[in-house]
């Protein structure tokens, strides 16, 4: 890609405190560090970012590495996860204050996971996907027992 960059890679065992017989998963993170080309790498929305990711995925599958991959670029990942959980938060009060549900705007499947994840502990509000890729995204709801 001709993308001037460092890339350092972690290795963690993610479960290890499981049972006996039952094996911690291994998952790697490569951090890409690219000052001048993160724009291009990263694109509109992370679409670059997450096809870039899906690639390494598939080479790692095809050599027959059975291991979860993510890739980051200049923390790209980790500040949009803390802007989406602020964003998801700030609905939980629109929710709550008005009682009607409210739709977020599209988002990735690691973006909503983090939504629901984030949400989940929230009793008095519920979250459910809606529509088809590329424009699915989630509902907040008041909780109604």
């Amino acid at each position: 890609m001709n993308v001037e960059c460092e890339v350092s890679i972690r290795e963690e065992i993610v479960g290890g405190d499981l049972p006996a017989g039952k094996a911690g998963k291994e998952v790697v993170f490569a951090s890409i560090s690219a000052p001048e080309d993160a724009k291009f790498l990263i694109g509109k929305n992370g679409q670059n970012l997450q096809a870039l990711e899906h690639i390494v995925r598939s080479l790692f599958l095809k050599q027959g590495e059975g291991l979860t991959l993510f890739v980051d670029v200049n923390d790209y990942k980790k500040s949009r996860a803390t802007q989406v959980a602020t964003l998801a938060k700030e609905a939980v009060m629109r929710v709550r204050s008005t009682q009607r549900p409210e739709a977020l705007s599209p988002m990735s499947p690691y973006e909503r996971r983090i939504v629901h994840m984030e949400l989940a502990s929230v009793s008095d509000v519920t979250t459910e996907s809606i529509g088809q890729e590329p424009q699915r995204r989630i509902v907040v709801k008041p909780y109604r027992s």
